[in-house]
């Protein structure tokens, strides 16, 4: 079992180590006989270096070493020499091991897949093998990079005299948000600990015990539907400060993402951050994390269209909804293929139809031109700022629903268009603020929270809490880049009256206040000093800085899009005897 440690790693040896004797540790990467001649490739998460055996040097050695096949794990001991065919795409390519002796530490299966980059086995296989997978050099070098984005982020906040403390991974269930994972006890038999979906209450709660300014990097749980870009578990910045307004945090936030961006990718964020509000990110883009990387703005036609005889856009009008349009630069040439199928994607959105206008030779080619007199198709050419060779993309229903359709046709365009391709490399900043403080559930014909139940709304607001809630905004902010949401906060309330104004405009019971948030509201008599903070997540900014559009890929262990962890089999079945200590049966559906 003993073997020789390794006196340099794979990555780091160069013609200036010419000459030296070294021992290798590592894994065998690719092995290649030519003839008696043996190359191997050993790797480890340092790079890899070449070493060779040669029969006519060592012929003993030579024929041990075909003993070894990919993925074994080795140590080889030899002189540092300069290869006589250079390698300039790796930085250990100049040299090579000529090897004085090894042993084979442990053997391996042959991998279901190449231990290489840029291979297309499907995402189950890898996630099934996924120690395999952790052995690809991209998939290291992206958890490398997430590494040094954990360090940067605790020294930028301890030299800004924050305080990292550890809150409870076993709370309460507040599900006011997203769906609780439940933890039942054992000892309190019918009840149940939740995992926490943020620590909010207890950060809140640290500001009011005097720790002014409190950071964690910490775990979070949220039982929701899965994507991309979103895990059950995931990590988050988590901030709060007290005695500030909200420029403070702002402020503070900027100088973290400028110091991430500038010692990670060696680049320079324009400060400060520029700013929308969320209905101009609406009106404007369709979406509250707009994409600013390239134009393509949404355009109000209404006023253009208020006396058209066009029955659509008369009975949106009079049903006080939005005619909105994005004119697609160039986009006359798609074909009427393509726009059916845009048509069809944004039916996923909600919409009836698309209407749309080419503009090719000085002429309007549309379906809808029949409708529209020379004077209507000319003014909504002019607002959209269309020429020859244009496409104009029309929505016409209530005003969210039309705006979410065209946000989303601007995303999908950008992506078909090759726009996002050519921005790739790209990084557009933007905090939305001014959200509303409630959004209105049709269906429970009630309000709830757009952020969480403890933002405060802005001041001027107050007097439309009882009667116009919807006007309300709150004082919350997200931080945006790249059309992505990677953190979201707010100023909090730390009047208790006005938190209970917010609790009854929820719906919320005395009853059901007590049960869930009765430990805070008594917090909040006790001399809560103004505060807010911020919620970073940390899994989507290494996504960014890394450049994949994979969540999983800067994971370690992630789960698949329905929760499940191919690796290790969870969720999986527990022992009946389990539940019966827990005081648990279960029932199955009928």
């Amino acid at each position: 079992m003993s073997f020789k440690k390794r006196t340099v790693n794979c990555g780091e040896l160069n013609e200036k180590n010419v000459g030296n004797f070294v021992v290798l540790n590592g894994w065998a990467a690719t092995v290649r006989n030519l003839g008696g001649l043996i190359f191997i490739d050993v790797r480890d998460r340092f790079g890899i270096t070449q070493v060779v055996f040669e029969p006519e040097n060592n012929p003993e050695l030579a024929e041990r070493a075909k003993e070894i096949k990919s993925e074994y794990v080795v140590w080889i001991s030899g002189k540092v020499r300069l290869r006589s065919n250079p390698n300039k795409n790796i930085p250990t390519g100049l040299i090579e091991i000529l090897a004085e002796d090894f042993a084979i530490i442990n053997k391996s299966e042959l991998p279901p897949f190449p231990i290489e980059d840029g291979i297309e086995t499907n995402e189950e296989t890898k996630l099934k093998y996924r120690y395999l997978d952790l052995r690809r050099p991209e998939l290291q070098k992206k958890l490398i990079v997430r590494n040094s984005l954990y360090q940067i982020i605790h020294k930028y906040y301890k030299n800004n005299n924050f305080i990292e403390i550890e809150t409870p991974v076993l709370m309460k269930s507040t599900p006011e948000g997203a769906r609780d994972f439940l933890v039942p006890s054992r000892i309190n038999k019918g009840k149940f600990y939740a995992l926490p979906q943020s620590p909010q209450i207890f950060k809140q709660i640290l500001m009011i015990s005097g720790f002014d300014r409190y950071m964690q990097i910490v775990k979070c749980f949220r039982d929701e539907d899965l994507r991309s870009d979103r895990q059950p578990e995931f990590t988050q910045v988590d901030v709060e400060m007290s005695f500030i307004e909200r420029d403070d945090i702002l402020e503070i936030t900027e100088g973290l993402f400028a110091t991430i961006w500038d010692e990670l990718l060696g680049i320079k964020i324009p400060l400060p951050i520029k700013r929308m509000t969320y209905s101009d990110a609406m009106n404007k883009y369709g979406s509250d994390k707009p994409d600013l990387r390239f134009d393509m703005q949404i355009n109000h036609l209404n006023q253009v269209v208020k006396n058209s005889e066009f029955k659509v856009f008369q009975d949106v009008i009079s049903n006080d909804g939005l005619i909105g349009s994005i004119n697609v630069k160039g986009g006359a040439s798609l074909s009427r293929k393509i726009i059916d199928e845009l048509t069809e994607f944004a039916k996923k959105y909600g919409a009836k139809g698309l209407a749309w206008l080419k503009f090719v030779d000085g002429e309007c080619n549309s379906p809808i031109a029949k409708f529209l007199t020379n004077d209507e198709i000319q003014f909504i050419k002019e607002t959209n700022n269309a020429s020859d060779g244009d496409l104009i993309l029309i929505s016409s229903d209530n005003k969210m629903r039309a705006l979410t359709i065209l946000g989303a046709l601007r995303l999908e365009i950008a992506k078909r268009m090759g726009i996002l391709e050519q921005v790739k490399n790209k990084f557009e900043f933007l905090w939305v603020v001014d959200f509303p403080l409630f959004e209105y559930d049709e269906e429970l014909g009630r309000y709830f929270a757009m952020h969480h139940p403890f933002t405060s709304p802005h001041e001027e607001d107050l007097k439309y809490l009882d009667s116009q809630p919807s006007k309300v905004r709150a004082k919350a902010y997200d931080i945006v880049c790249n059309g992505a949401e990677i953190g979201g906060g707010s100023i909090r309330i730390y009047d208790n009256e006005i938190q209970q104004k917010m609790f009854d405009k929820l719906g919320l019971t005395e009853q059901e206040i007590e049960e869930k948030f009765g430990f805070l509201i008594k917090a909040l008599k006790f001399g809560a000093p103004p505060h807010g903070g911020i919620a970073l997540g940390l899994d989507r900014i290494a996504m960014i800085i890394t450049g994949t559009d994979n969540i999983r890929d800067v994971i370690a262990f992630p789960k698949t899009t329905s929760g499940l962890s191919l690796m290790d089999g969870s969720p999986s079945e527990v022992e009946l005897s389990q539940l019966y200590e827990l005081g648990i049966d279960l029932y199955k559906k009928q």
